[in-house]
């Protein structure tokens, strides 16, 4: 990294997980390896092993501290981190299912020929193979997606297999080159600069949910604090 510093001037050093927990923004990636024809969920009992004790080493933890989870199972690890840091819910959340929602714009916006930035379509839950992608709330330039003029006309059952496939990419990245890095990588840049310059971008990040009780994906307004609401 500090190879590509003369670039913006910014400085990269090592640094100790004490150091770490004062910080303002802690991204953990820390975890076993994903094998080929494994699933994000076998990973939970080794992972979360790894990842309470990265917490444990950085405590005492800065009060303001966000910390944003990428290790899979994501919306399980980032309640276990949630739970071990005891940080406030809205300062600890996960990737989720950003990235597959990329994944799903850009397959959209291919198909009709428009800028990925004018399909507005997410994915939602889980991180992983239960995973739903929300068409009915889905919209080209403020029109449904279903009723947008293209030739031939979409139909759901193309939307579904263009799901399908961004959920199952990772695995076709994995089996081909071992593991997946750039695509969550911008992902998560973008979600550090949306808190480091109060952005109020709309992500759809793995957080805490009251009505289940538990983290899974949804739309997030994402700025300084964290998620906002």
């Amino acid at each position: 990294m500090s190879d590509g510093a003369f670039y913006t001037g910014t400085k990269v050093k090592a640094g100790s997980y004490q150091e770490a927990g004062q910080t303002d923004i802690v991204v953990i990636t820390a975890g076993v390896k994903q094998r080929e024809g494994e699933t994000r969920l076998q990973l939970l009992d080794r992972n979360r092993r790894i990842l309470t004790s990265v917490i444990d080493s950085m405590k005492p933890l800065n009060p303001n501290l966000i910390i944003i989870l990428v290790t899979n199972p994501c919306d399980i690890m980032t309640t276990f981190a949630q739970r071990v840091s005891g940080l406030p819910r809205s300062q600890v959340f996960g990737s989720g299912t950003f990235l597959d929602t990329q994944r799903l714009r850009k397959a959209v916006a291919d198909r009709i020929q428009v800028s990925e930035t004018a399909v507005h379509a997410y994915i939602i839950g889980e991180h992983g193979d239960s995973q739903v992608a929300a068409f009915s709330s889905a919209t080209v330039g403020g029109m449904p997606l279903l009723d947008f003029p293209v030739e031939p006309r979409l139909t759901i059952d193309e939307l579904s297999t263009m799901a399908d496939q961004a959920k199952n990419k990772a695995y076709a990245i994995i089996k081909a080159k071992g593991a997946t890095y750039f695509g969550i990588a911008s992902v998560v840049a973008s979600i550090c600069e949306s808190i480091v310059f109060n952005q109020q971008t709309i992500r759809p990040v793995s957080c805490y949910i009251d009505k289940y009780q538990t983290y899974v994906s949804m739309p997030c307004v994402l700025g300084s604090k964290g998620i906002e609401r």
